[in-house]
């Protein structure tokens, strides 16, 4: 161990080494923090349910895995350097859930029914994982044809409205006049027109990605510049090359933004649509526990929504920084 006089005389380099080191230490810190105080503070003598070993599992395995991910860091930089990065806020989430922890299952200062203890929320994932499962792939099956066909229809809208005037003329005043309008506000339209529940959430998905995706795609495609086509008739591109080869790749930033808004958007409409009338799903498991009064259900299946919308984002943002690839450099990513 280096003493205080020995790092004073370190170049900067070597500090900045030392002082990453400490900082991948962290979360580890934070894991054995929460793991020490679920241990050594008893439960409320007003807790009268039997103790769970499942947040104790839980800790004891971030605490194993954060020590491994520190080992592995002493070796390689890029994983130390990614993991500095990251750590306040492993750390911070740890300790979150640690006075989570305390002011539940310890000192009991919330009420145990509204706000039940860690615990309780992790065995609904290991005792009901398979419904869980099953309830995701309903609502992963919903959002998919919805996105789909909202992206599509909402690209090729937007691809005609950008292009050609005419198009603009006639669709323009039907995008200003029904766009605006939330697109749960269709669900009883949409319930009397089309055959079955399932149809009419599709509906009202695509509905909620069809708007944004349009209007920015036909606002990318008009903002083109007309150099680009001056150049291109020069060379004697035809109409199709012109929309396919020079506005649709131009306007490929503006028409990833669209898609992105129309799927956060999309994520409200699904959870709205399943609480109505499609069975299973999760939007439809987590208003069937709130009336049960299971609210470790109803977190749980908060949790799986937040974890699963969190990945389908990030992997559309992995498509767009692949698709978009020439931007790195050029503006700020």
């Amino acid at each position: 161990m280096q003493t205080v006089n020995e790092i004073a005389h370190l170049g900067i380099r070597e500090k900045l080494t030392i002082v990453f080191r400490v900082k991948t230490l962290i979360p580890t810190l934070s894991a054995v923090l929460a793991l020490s105080i679920h241990l050594l503070i008893p439960n409320s003598p007003r807790y009268t349910l039997k103790a769970l070993p499942y947040f104790t599992n839980m800790l004891f395995a971030v605490t194993v895995i954060t020590g491994v991910v520190v080992i592995v860091a002493l070796f390689n930089e890029k994983v130390r350097q990614d993991y500095v990065f990251k750590s306040w806020f492993i750390g911070a989430a740890i300790l979150l859930l640690n006075l989570l922890n305390v002011a539940t299952l310890k000192l009991m200062i919330l009420p145990l029914m509204y706000f039940p203890s860690p615990e309780k929320i992790i065995k609904v994932f290991v005792e009901e994982w398979p419904f869980l499962l099953k309830c995701l792939g309903y609502s992963a099956r919903l959002l998919g044809y919805g996105l789909i066909l909202g992206a599509v229809t909402g690209i090729t809208t937007g691809i005609l409205v950008g292009w050609s005037k005419g198009w603009s003329y006639w669709v323009n005043p039907i995008i200003k006049v029904i766009g605006p309008i939330p697109s749960t506000a269709w669900i009883p339209v949409a319930l009397v027109s089309f055959a079955t529940s399932f149809q009419a959430s599709v509906f009202l998905i695509a509905l909620a990605v069809w708007f944004p995706t349009t209007v920015l795609t036909s606002s990318g495609i008009s903002n083109v510049k007309n150099a680009y086509f001056e150049v291109s008739s020069t060379l004697g591109a035809n109409t199709v090359q012109k929309i396919f080869r020079i506005a649709v790749p131009d306007a490929m930033p503006s028409i990833f933004i669209g898609i992105f808004n129309g799927t956060c958007s999309s994520f409200i409409t699904l959870m709205t649509a399943e609480m109505l009338g499609v069975k299973f799903g999760i939007g439809w498991y987590i208003n069937w526990q709130r009336e049960m009064m299971a609210y470790a259900n109803v977190y749980a299946g908060l949790i799986v929504i937040a974890v699963s919308f969190s990945l389908i984002i990030t992997l559309m943002f992995k498509v767009r920084d692949r698709v978009l690839g020439w931007q790195k450099g050029v503006i700020k990513w």
